[in-house]
């Protein structure tokens, strides 16, 4: 029944429900859903319908892909837009999902002696501009497992198509109305900043140090954090966590 309603997705431009079966396993497979009330879940189920009649779903390296994993990955990308425009996901098309961490080649360039080498980077996620996001589901079953420990690998990789929606990735996504740019860039760039100098003092951080890499490394990481461990966020960075309550969330900034 599934796989027929997913067929159906492809020969139609409207997304038809998702199967009440289908939702309630979705459900019950994580602590991050169960936690929105009656009308986000409502939301959430139609924005993940959605994304499965935009998105191209496709395995790689031996993994076999079913329908249960497609609608986890779409109802958790779909959570990074419930209070945002939907149309944020759009602008690119395909989904590829490998069964646990990928290799890709990289050419690493050294600025001072100009020397570009080649090597392999082991990932659970990437996003490519306009191209397709590519996932981990050994990860991704982890997140929707353990939700709250600070990690969530589709929410990292859709914030950077988020970040990415209008041109390279430079840590200030597309932003709503009730965000002035001077706002994001002041709160983000200051928080960031602090975590880069307490990096290269070799302190430990609250935030993963791995967001010191670049700004949109850290608008990624710290979106991770509002999801599935908001509390250390507002620890770390509370002006960072009130200003992504108010972009993912919809809060005022008086909440």
């Amino acid at each position: 029944m599934i796989a027929r309603w997913l067929r159906w997705f492809g020969a139609h431009s409207a997304p038809a429900p998702i199967p009440d079966e289908a939702w309630r396993g979705l459900l019950t497979s994580s602590k991050l859903f169960t936690r929105l009330d009656d009308g986000g879940r409502e939301r959430l189920r139609a924005l993940a319908a959605r994304f499965l009649a935009r998105k191209r779903f496709s395995a790689a390296g031996g993994h076999v892909l079913d329908d249960a994993q497609r609608l986890a990955i779409a109802a958790l990308a779909s959570l990074t837009v419930l209070h945002l425009d939907e149309r944020w996901l759009d602008g690119w098309r395909e989904v590829i999902v490998y069964p646990g961490e990928f290799r890709v080649k990289r050419e690493h360039h050294d600025e001072a002696s100009g020397v570009v080498t080649e090597g392999d980077d082991e990932l659970i996620g990437e996003a490519w501009e306009r191209g397709p996001l590519i996932l981990s589901w050994a990860d991704v079953a982890t997140d929707l497992a353990q939700p709250f420990d600070g990690f969530n690998v589709v929410v990292h990789e859709v914030a950077h198509k988020l970040d990415m929606l209008e041109g390279a990735a430079d840590g200030v996504p597309r932003l709503p109305p009730r965000i002035a740019r001077r706002e994001w860039i002041a709160a983000m760039q200051a928080a960031y900043d602090a975590l880069c100098r307490a990096v290269d003092r070799g302190r430990n951080t609250l935030i993963d140090p791995y967001a010191a890499e670049s700004t949109d490394e850290f608008f990624a990481v710290v979106s991770e954090l509002h999801f599935s461990d908001p509390a250390l966020l507002r620890r770390a960075a509370p002006e960072v966590a009130a200003l992504l309550s108010r972009y993912y969330d919809g809060e005022s900034a008086a909440a």
